[in-house]
């Protein structure tokens, strides 16, 4: 057989299997061979109970004591069927057979010497396995003792595990007499194993004189693909960024006016950060090739200011800029935001988002279609087919791990002109991240916050101190301050223990009754949302309880007081964003995370995390070391989370490597680089409908 031959081609393999195999990329017997094992089993030697740990795996050689099991007239679901073993020392193991049959039970006998491999678990008479693999030695059967580590590989649908080792092996086989390019091992210098050897490695591990060194192999050859793989995935984004670079687009002469005129309005200067920014913003604009630019920033460190500054640009050239975010109420923070720096210059905005009614939006559909709107801003509601730009020159996404890539690509596609983009995040992404997942943009970090920011301090307490909280609120209430109280859920639920904003509004108001609490939820329409978030602005409400909607945007300098109620429920990411929102006056701030005990280890971590530090790529690097690239990316890019061996948590400390060879790897052939790339990104499947 062929490594080019359709999985089909395998003897047994049919179309169930072959259409569950297409479904996660695997068409022919190359992909088979791609598709790695994602941990191993360690049979090489027997494990002793005296030693065993919980969730651990081991082989272990014992006798069967005796066996337990009900009629077969029984039916009920807790029928089972139990094994006890014992050693030489009489320590003992029990095994739970929840599926049998009465062959099953008719061979396992009293006094017979069994060999077993599964996880340890701890029941109420001590150690347990589940359902084991299993070997009846003194009956004649076969060892389950190996020479090597035993790949595990990952499945999909009902396919066992088996039938994917049998598959894998039919590959490995045909890898012996078809061959298979590697482009890769001379950039090397042949400093690591061949393709070749890898894979043979990893799918059947070398036997070793002991594990350590079996596992040194298979360490050396998982190296040689994760950097390969890296370096695949930081390839098709360069080939973006190439594509992007020999674009033709729209060049921005870098005027001055309107800028001046706004830093006479300003009120403060800008850091040297968001100057360099600025610089940035303007150097690509001032290119007849697309600006594709990531803006990120810390909570409070000024990216919407940069962002006027670029849109200034767009305005003195004739241009429309747009503004989307993913929420209303942060769509309504930028209006509001944009409106006081660009109403003083004569700017016409525009706003748009899908609760307008009928006639409302109409008048801002024609505003933008006419020109006569300059700066638009506005939710998905963009990048619907009935909305037309005059001359769309700039699109600037806030937010924009939140967005899907096609999103994006369905507003830029309404410029008659490939557009200038310049996309921002206030959750700072980690740079190992940043190098792996955004290649394909040009980057620029507000790293520093400006003049006057003071830290907050952060506090963890138990929700039984509620009482404490309520006599701070009072504090800061008397001190002509303002809080917010933010609440996980909208409605009561029993299942998940918190409590809802519902209630501790009704809580709130009887706790603070000279206080002014007011509810704000996703649930309540634009206006009613809008009217509380002004209200609140011009401090006539003292106490805002809210859900998470106030995670990003909103800014109210008077606010000095952060309560997160339940915070154990939600991420260091969204945490440090709610924190952000308190700080950004000149009274000394506070957030208090409360929490319903006991705590799990990993909330503790996360709670711990943030009161000991507010700088966002401290708690972004930790971010993603607890939650993985695939949360902390959403919908963006995808592929990074869906990588066959490398993790760019676990294999961070190789990228440089990783970066040096894609340097020397961008200068081979066009082939070359689409052969490497398909190797490792996910199949297209339209490339393989006629197999």
């Amino acid at each position: 057989m062929e490594l080019s031959d359709p999985i089909i081609s395998i003897n047994g393999l049919g179309p169930k299997a072959q259409e569950k195999l297409n479904a996660c990329g695997i068409y022919n017997l190359e992909h088979l061979l791609f598709h790695l094992p994602h941990r191993y089993q360690n049979k090489t030697s027997f494990g002793q109970l005296n030693q065993a740990r919980i969730g651990d795996e081991i082989l272990v050689q014992l006798t069967i004591e005796r066996i337990e099991a009900p009629p077969s007239s029984t039916r009920t679901k807790t029928r089972q069927l139990l094994c006890y073993l014992i050693d030489e020392n009489n320590r003992r193991l029990l095994l739970r057979f929840f599926h049998f049959n009465q062959y099953q039970k008719q061979r396992l006998v009293r006094g017979d010497i069994i060999q077993c491999f599964g996880e340890i678990k701890i029941g109420k008479d001590g150690l347990e396995m589940y359902h084991p693999e299993y070997r009846l030695i003194s009956k004649g059967q076969s060892t389950l003792l190996e020479k090597t580590l035993s790949p595990v590989y990952p499945l999909t649908g009902n396919i066992a595990q088996t039938q994917m080792k049998k598959w894998v092996n039919t590959a490995m086989e045909a890898l012996k007499n078809s061959p298979l390019r590697d482009n890769f091992e001379s950039l090397t210098n042949h400093s690591m194993p061949s393709l070749k050897q890898a894979l043979e490695i990893l799918h059947h591990p070398k036997e070793g004189e002991n594990l350590a060194q079996i596992e040194a192999f298979k360490h050396i050859a998982q190296q040689r693909l994760i950097i390969e793989e890296l370096c695949a995935q930081q390839l098709s984004l360069l080939q973006l960024k190439k594509q992007r670079k020999n674009k033709i687009t729209n060049v921005f002469d870098i005027k001055d006016n309107l800028s001046n005129q706004l830093h006479q309005h300003l009120g403060f200067a800008l850091t040297n950060a968001q100057q360099r920014s600025i610089a940035d913003i303007n150097a690509d604009l001032s290119s007849n090739h697309p600006m594709l630019r990531l803006l990120q920033g810390d909570v409070g460190s000024g990216k919407t200011i940069v962002a006027v500054f670029a849109c200034l640009q767009a305005v003195e050239n004739s241009f429309q800029a747009a503004i989307m975010a993913p929420t209303e109420i942060l769509a309504s923070q930028h209006l509001q935001s944009f409106s006081n720096y660009l109403n003083p210059l004569g700017i016409e905005i525009a706003f748009l988002t899908g609760s307008q009614n009928t006639q409302t939006r109409a008048q801002q559909t024609e505003k933008i279609q006419s020109g006569q709107a300059q700066i638009v801003i506005g939710t998905h509601a963009l990048f619907q087919q009935s909305i037309t730009f005059n001359k769309l020159g700039l699109v600037i996404i806030d937010e924009q791990h939140k967005f899907g890539v096609h999103q994006r690509l369905s507003l830029v596609q309404k410029a008659h002109n490939t557009p200038h983009q310049l996309v921002m995040t206030a959750t700072p992404i980690p740079r190992s991240l940043t190098m792996s997942a955004y290649a394909d943009l040009d980057s620029s970090i507000i790293d520093e916050l400006p003049p006057g920011r003071m830290p907050v301090q952060t506090i963890a307490l138990s929700n039984e101190r509620k009482d404490e909280v309520i006599e701070k609120i009072k504090q800061v209430c008397h001190a002509n301050n303002q809080v917010y109280w933010v609440c996980t859920l909208i409605e009561e639920s029993e299942a998940l223990r918190a409590e809802s904003a519902i209630n501790t509004h009704h809580y709130l108001q009887q706790n603070l009754p000279n206080q002014s609490v007011v509810l704000i939820h996703g649930k309540m329409n634009k206006d009613e949302k809008n009217t509380i978030m002004q209200q609140f602005s011009c401090g006539e409400v003292n106490v805002l309880v809210a859900t998470t909607v106030i995670e990003v945007g909103v800014n109210v300098p008077n606010a000095s007081l952060m309560v997160i109620e339940n915070s154990e429920r939600l991420g260091l990411a969204q945490l440090h964003q709610l924190r952000g929102r308190v700080g950004r006056g000149n009274d000394k701030s506070i957030c208090i995370l409360m929490y319903q005990a006991p705590l799990s280890s990993a909330a503790k971590e996360r709670l711990n995390i943030l009161r000991q530090t507010n700088d966002g790529f401290v708690i972004a690097n930790k971010d993603l070391e607890l939650r993985g690239p695939g949360e902390i990316l959403g919908t963006q890019q995808t592929g990074i989370a869906n990588m066959k061996i490398a993790n760019i948590v676990r294999d961070g400390y190789l990228l440089k490597q990783v970066h040096f060879y894609c340097d020397k790897f961008i200068n081979e052939s066009e082939e070359k680089q689409q052969m490497l790339i398909q190797r490792w990104i996910t199949h297209d499947k339209s490339q393989y409908a006629s197999t």
